[in-house]
């Protein structure tokens, strides 16, 4: 008898705390991450060299480099640049010409992909893509070419929004500029040392 009593007891006990069982659930902290992708500007200063390989004419100008992208992730962006010639120095070579035959500006233009890697604060990146050169005011003319342009580069964080980079691209190597020096091959690059705010 005192077993049965037992027994139904603990049954009501169990049939009670029946409806008051409340599973006890964990909860994991949520971690905020940054935002890898958005807007970026930059503006940086930069030297541009035309090199005629046959004669070792060579044009160079300071340039002045705008700057335009958007990361898509921490692995990759696109990016538009503007370089805008000032101050340009002229070498004649075995050409003959005087140094004054040539004293204005070369300007170019370039949009990119960037595959990026990044290392803690750094990032290293490749730019890959299509651009254009312009030497102005020639004796015939402005000569102007397009083609494949590719560089490499780094930056370094200095916040979550602001950053240096440094890199150097190759903006022309093909024979003949233009109208000029047709038979020779011409290259042409360009060192870059900025800085970049992201949005």
């Amino acid at each position: 008898m005192k077993k049965i009593i037992l027994n139904l007891t603990l049954l009501a006990t169990i049939s009670v705390a029946d409806g008051n069982i409340v599973p006890v659930s964990t909860t994991t902290p949520s971690t905020e991450i940054a935002e890898e992708n958005g807007i970026y500007v930059g503006l940086a200063f930069g030297n541009i060299f035309v090199n005629d390989d046959y004669t070792d004419e060579e044009i160079s100008s300071n340039a002045l480099v705008l700057q335009i992208g958007y990361q898509y992730n921490k692995y990759i962006a696109f990016e538009g640049r503007y370089n805008f010639g000032l101050n340009t120095s002229y070498k004649p070579g075995s050409t003959g010409n005087i140094i004054d035959d040539y004293n204005d500006d070369v300007s170019s233009w370039g949009t990119y992909i960037k595959p990026m890697y990044p290392i803690g604060n750094f990032t290293l990146y490749a730019l890959l893509g299509y651009g254009g050169l312009m030497l102005k005011n020639l004796e015939k003319g402005d000569a102007y070419e397009s083609a494949f342009q590719w560089g490499l580069g780094a930056k370094y964080n200095l916040s979550e929004n602001l950053s240096l980079f440094a890199d150097y691209i190759f903006l022309y190597n093909d024979t003949g500029f233009d109208y000029r020096a047709q038979l020779d091959d011409i290259d042409s690059d360009i060192w870059t040392l900025g800085v970049s705010y992201k949005f």
